[in-house]
Formats: C-alpha cells, structure tokens, sequence
C-alpha cells in the first residue's frame, strides 16, 4: 500500500475514534465504529475490508438515537473510505 494511503487511512481511523470517544454517542453505534475501525486497519488493507466497513456505518448512519452532528461524522467517514477504496482498486 503506498505511504499516501496509509496516510489516508489513519486521518480516517482518527476520526472514528473522535466519535467513538464521543460519549454522547449511544454505545451500540460506538461499537460498530470501532468495528468498522478495526477492518480498515488490518494488516492488508483492500476493497473488501473498506467495502464492509463502508457497509456498516451506512447501516448504523440511519439509526434514530444517533446526534445529529454524529450522523454528519459518519457521512464524512463513509465519503473517505469510498475514495480510498477507488484508489485501492
């Protein structure tokens, strides 16, 4: 993997964390982030690992208890795994 997108992949694993540190935050939606988190972070990273963890933050993202400034979180989350997963394929 070249060192931009492991750079990429790092902002993006810092922002789930930042929501998952927000206690406001319901914990069910914490636990799939850090999920979500732990994929991307594996020692291979590819398009199916991006691909199932784009899945799951799209799943949570309609989730009534989720804060609203959470929901934006995770759509800015979701937008840069799918732009890692494109340069990954």
């Amino acid at each position: 993997m070249a060192e931009e997108t492991k750079k990429e992949v790092k902002e993006t694993v810092a922002l789930m964390v930042e929501v998952v540190n927000d206690r406001s935050v319901p914990r069910n939606i914490r636990t799939v982030i850090e999920d979500a988190a732990q994929k991307i972070q594996a020692k291979t990273v590819d398009a199916t690992n991006i691909g199932n963890a784009i899945y799951m933050l799209d799943d949570i993202s309609n989730d009534i208890n989720m804060p609203s400034h959470t929901r934006t979180d995770i759509w800015q989350i979701i937008s840069k795994l799918e732009a890692l997963k494109e340069k990954i394929k």
